[in-house]
């Protein structure tokens, strides 16, 4: 999958604070925008492959739909950072809203998506997600777009409905669910990968006989890098690059050239 110029894809996360309409929005559009520019250019400079914006501060987040106010501030927010830096740029639209972020990922010119319930179904806080990729496909289609899909499996914060086998899910997602890449995380926001389940989906995918790239979720860390990117083709890092480890923090380009260098 050509989204990386690299076997070993570290993708940093610029969370972006809470938007306007959200309840932990501070009256400051500015102050947001500042700290995303801000952000990915710690992440560029600490030498990242490549961005992912997500908008982490709107929590409660919406299941599936976004208000069209923060697919407005987010394609602004997603354009300006396409002009500040050159890597790749991703764009992830929690919960679940894979069109808007196909939307805003098309229109601000970033390249790829990431979407947490692309096939079946997940019990959430948000209640139960369906995937709709025969949604996501054609809208993607219908607009001429050639933003790539990343789609979890076994995604965090979320439970099966029912249990199936893994090697379903995947050739699903990656099958009839035409998914360009698979995302697999633990069970929360900078818990560490299951190893045995990231090494499983490596597995099925190449028995799939796709080359999709499989990337580390959560809790990559300087110290576990390495030996993670000794499994899957890249990492989203997001907690173990903020000051002091915690999420709702600045980047910290010192962390984050330490672990690129463990690279």
């Amino acid at each position: 999958m050509s989204i990386f110029d690299t076997d070993d894809a570290i993708v940093g996360m610029v969370h972006l604070s809470a938007l306007p309409g959200s309840p932990g929005y501070g009256g400051n559009f500015d102050a947001v925008r500042t700290r995303a520019l801000t952000d990915a250019h710690a992440l560029e400079s600490g030498g990242v492959d490549a961005i992912m914006v997500e908008n982490f501060g709107d929590s409660p987040f919406y299941r599936d739909d976004v208000p069209k106010h923060v697919v407005a501030s987010m394609t602004r927010i997603v354009t300006e950072l396409r002009q500040a830096v050159g890597c790749p740029l991703g764009v992830n639209v929690l919960r679940n809203d894979a069109k808007s972020a196909l939307s805003i990922a098309t229109a601000g010119g970033a390249d790829f998506i990431r979407v947490n319930v692309h096939t079946g179904a997940r019990l959430t806080d948000q209640g139960v997600i369906e995937g709709n990729a025969h949604e996501t496909l054609r809208l993607r289609d219908e607009i001429d777009s050639d933003v790539k899909i990343l789609a979890d499996i076994d995604v965090k914060h979320s439970a099966p409905l029912a249990e199936r086998p893994l090697a379903e899910l995947v050739d699903e997602t990656l099958g009839r669910g035409r998914a360009d890449g698979l995302v697999v995380s633990g069970v929360g926001t900078g818990h560490e990968v299951d190893t045995d389940l990231l090494e499983s989906v490596v597995s099925n995918r190449d028995e799939t006989g796709s080359d999709a790239s499989v990337l580390v979720g959560s809790g990559t860390t300087a110290e576990n890098v390495a030996d993670l990117l000794e499994i899957a083709d890249g990492t989203i890092v997001g907690t173990a690059l903020k000051e002091g480890g915690k999420t709702t923090n600045e980047v910290d380009e010192s962390r984050v050239s330490k672990l690129v260098r463990r690279v």
